[in-house]
């Protein structure tokens, strides 16, 4: 490892970046544990002052990072590196592409592969990133998820501004995401909005959800509208999210007494269909439309149903054409821009009273005459 203090500069696609967040984008091995000691020691230094990790960067700032040798980072401790691709793996990564632009990698996610590992999975999306990474370059980002059994649509983000721009627009809601899902029963009305707080079940680990309404759930809405139904037994649906709280889609369509085909997590037997329907789950991203970084054309990519899905869909005799949704709005993207702006103005302010703290800075009383 080298021992000569090293400097970089902010670039334009790190404006506005935390500062620990710079470190897990460019500098991954650091983790955040060190980044901390560094600035609390007054080893890293932003512009040649004193660092914060919670800092916001500005393009062109100058950081000072201490030598490598002074990080104390996973592979000093002995952790496995990151095993290359085989040949399968590889395969099956190109294979899941069915979009691409300079600024992203558009997949259609199957069930049953994860989109991040976890407590024995060692499958998952997030492996196979490595084989879009070009030589030299960065590692290429997820930036948004979709549970093990869902398929559909999944954005990857090709670069660390990419990733950064794609972050913000699902985060102020600039996307619109549309899902089919075949559910137990048919809901009545036909269209409408499900407006029920969420929070994490007691005893499960948090790897379950309910619904919450003592006040301390999150704000969770969900709209739904059917397109076609198997008489009273089942029903086609398209859903969309308007929050992005854990398992919404499923939690909601549960607890309105239509769970989601396959869903035995939330629906319990209900929700599994009787005759040779399969009991794979039925939730699937069929389209997403996401603005585009600069002013290009909006990110709009629609999936094929998996396997399993297609074949319900045949058995229960329902057409995919009626499914075709008009061409959907142009995300507004000066509303979005301003919404990201008010939250970066807020988590600046919020530094800066972390800062005056960490400092003992407090007002001090006018004195008397």
């Amino acid at each position: 490892m080298s021992d000569t203090v090293r400097r970089f500069t902010v670039g334009a696609d790190d404006e506005g970046v935390r500062l620990d967040r710079w470190f897990k984008r460019h500098m991954p091995e650091v983790g955040f544990a060190t980044v901390s000691r560094w600035a609390r020691t007054g080893q890293l230094r932003v512009d040649g002052r004193r660092a914060d990790p919670a800092q916001h960067l500005a393009a062109g700032q100058q950081l000072r990072v201490p030598p490598a040798a002074s990080a104390v980072t996973s592979a000093a401790r002995g952790a496995r590196a990151a095993l290359p691709l085989s040949a399968e793996q590889h395969a099956l990564a190109v294979s899941l592409v069915i979009a691409e632009t300079p600024a992203a990698l558009v997949l259609n996610k199957p069930p049953g592969l994860a989109t991040q590992g976890g407590s024995g999975t060692h499958e998952h999306v997030d492996r196979l990133l490595d084989a879009w990474r070009p030589e030299g370059g960065a590692r290429p980002r997820l930036v948004h998820r979709l549970d093990k059994d869902t398929s559909g649509v999944l954005l990857i983000a090709r670069t660390p501004g990419s990733a950064a721009h794609f972050a913000k627009a699902f985060a102020t809601r600039a996307t619109r995401k549309f899902y089919w899902a075949l559910v137990a029963g048919v809901p009545s009305p036909d269209a409408g909005e499900i407006d029920l707080p969420l929070a994490k079940q007691p005893g499960s680990g948090g790897e379950k959800m309910m619904v919450d309404k003592s006040g301390e759930g999150q704000t969770a809405r969900s709209r739904y509208r059917v397109i076609e139904r198997a008489g009273n037994r089942a029903a086609w649906v398209e859903l969309q999210p308007l929050t992005g709280r854990t398992h919404q889609l499923r939690v909601h369509m549960a607890a309105i007494g239509h769970p989601i085909v396959g869903d035995g997590k939330y629906g319990g037997p209900d929700a599994f269909l009787t005759g040779s329907i399969s009991r794979k789950m039925h939730l699937h991203a069929r389209r997403l439309v996401v603005p585009a970084p600069g002013n290009g054309a909006p990110i709009d990519v629609t999936a094929e149903l998996p396997e399993h899905f297609a074949a319900s869909m045949a058995q229960l005799g329902f057409d995919p054409a009626l499914g075709a949704p008009p061409p959907a709005p142009v995300p507004d993207r000066k509303r979005a821009e301003k919404t990201a702006a008010r939250a970066h103005a807020k988590q600046y302010r919020k530094a800066r009273r972390g800062e005056r703290r960490a400092r003992g800075e407090v007002a001090s009383p006018k004195p008397r005459r």
